[in-house]
């Protein structure tokens, strides 16, 4: 209560850069898999802000976002299992490999894979804006999409995002949204900047981990 409470102090973004600034300061200095750790909670904490900033967005994004919602809950039932052992999401993944068990549709690897992909769009939806924030909304979810979930989502949930796509909000409507009262579009696109920056490089061993699973190729259902 007390995380959601601050949460609504500050703009989503603020509060994503915040937790992610001391998320990356924890991490290994090398590249070594055998010791990465993505730390459970608040990885979960910024899934939660990016479904904040997909009810912005609208309806377009309902199918993503009951996807999120559903594959957070997934990790956070895992994790409240055994909290110490599973303050690090490698060890659900390292459990879940040991029983055959990670393809299942229903399993917390799966969850983490598309967490991981939702996160990828949106860095491309935030880059596209920091460039060109007049850019057509429609235009920038749209690619944004392509880049990144389209290539992996089945006839069933693209159909569901084309129709959702006539329901976006333009662009000054949804920048709007997206600062505080105290924000200009400066400020607004330092922080887009700052979020990207920090969340690439975090991606980019999700990716690696997910590799090494091999689960980096699969599609949805």
């Amino acid at each position: 209560m007390k995380r959601k409470r601050e949460m609504e102090k500050r703009s989503e973004l603020r509060s994503a850069i915040e937790e992610l600034s001391v998320w990356s300061k924890g991490q290994p200095g090398d590249d070594n898999l055998e010791v990465a750790h993505i730390p459970t909670t608040p990885f979960l904490y910024v899934c939660n802000l990016i479904l904040q900033v997909l009810d912005k967005i609208g309806p377009t994004m309902a199918v993503l976002r009951q996807d999120i919602d559903q594959n957070i809950q997934r990790l956070e039932i895992l994790c409240q299992s055994d909290p110490t052992k599973y303050s690090n999401l490698i060890e659900m993944l390292k459990k879940e490999d040991s029983e055959g068990n990670t393809r299942k549709l229903t399993s917390c690897s799966r969850a983490f894979l598309w967490l991981t992909r939702s996160m990828d769009f949106m860095v491309a939806l935030l880059q596209r804006l920091v460039k060109d924030p007049g850019q057509n909304m429609e235009q920038a979810v749209e690619e944004s999409y392509n880049s990144t979930l389209k290539p992996w989502h089945g006839w069933i949930s693209s159909a569901a995002y084309k129709v959702g796509l006539k329901l976006l909000p333009d662009n000054k409507t949804f920048i709007s949204l997206l600062q505080t009262k105290d924000q200009n579009l400066d400020n607004l696109k330092e922080d887009m900047q700052t979020l990207v920056s920090l969340l690439v490089p975090l991606l980019e061993q999700n990716h690696s981990i997910l590799r090494v699973y091999r689960l980096d190729r699969l599609k949805s259902a």
